[in-house]
């Protein structure tokens, strides 16, 4: 029962985690929009969008993402079997990305803060499929955790899949905004 209920509460902090990384990165993205914009408006919009992501970083996504870690880290205790099999450790892998996308996260927080309403150096278009990062990893732990030994058996019709969702999804993001840079 104790472990049922420790996954119950890693798997909502998963998805509180995600909401605030899917966000976060939304967030920067609207920031970016505001180059075009006139002095007046870029500069309420941008301090705005500044405070806003101060706050999903420091209220949410970093809250959810730690008692995911720990309750994460708590079932592995609970279950150290799991650590011997192939599927756990390749969710484990996906799960290395994914704090390396966190860490990118937070430097581009720390960058968009001290830019005092200035602009944010990186192009639109690569801050819109960054924001696609997360979905991706997402994508390869779900599919991982539910297929279990099926992903490693199934693997190349997994990576297929995936860099198929890759494609369609990094030219659904440039063919809507093909007007935008």
């Amino acid at each position: 029962m104790l472990y049922s209920i420790i996954k119950a509460v890693h798997i909502i902090f998963m998805v509180s985690y995600f909401a605030g990384i899917f966000y976060l990165v939304r967030i920067f993205v609207y920031y970016k929009d505001t180059d075009v914009f006139e002095e007046n408006k870029k500069k309420i919009l941008r301090e705005q969008y500044v405070f806003m992501a101060r706050r999903l970083w420091n209220i949410i996504t970093v809250p959810a993402g730690i008692i995911m870690l720990l309750s994460g880290l708590t079932l592995i205790f609970l279950n150290f079997g799991l650590m011997r099999t192939p599927w756990f450790l390749l969710k484990l892998t996906f799960l290395i990305g994914l704090g390396i996308y966190h860490f990118w996260c937070w430097k581009k927080v720390l960058q968009i803060k001290k830019l005092d309403g200035n602009v944010l150096p990186i192009e639109n278009i690569k801050l819109r499929q960054a924001n696609e990062i997360a979905t991706f990893i997402l994508f390869l732990v779900v599919f991982t955790v539910i297929l279990k030994s099926m992903a490693i058996e199934y693997w190349w019709q997994l990576i297929a899949g995936f860099f198929v969702l890759v494609i369609l999804i990094m030219m659904t993001v440039k063919l809507v905004n093909k007007n935008k840079k």
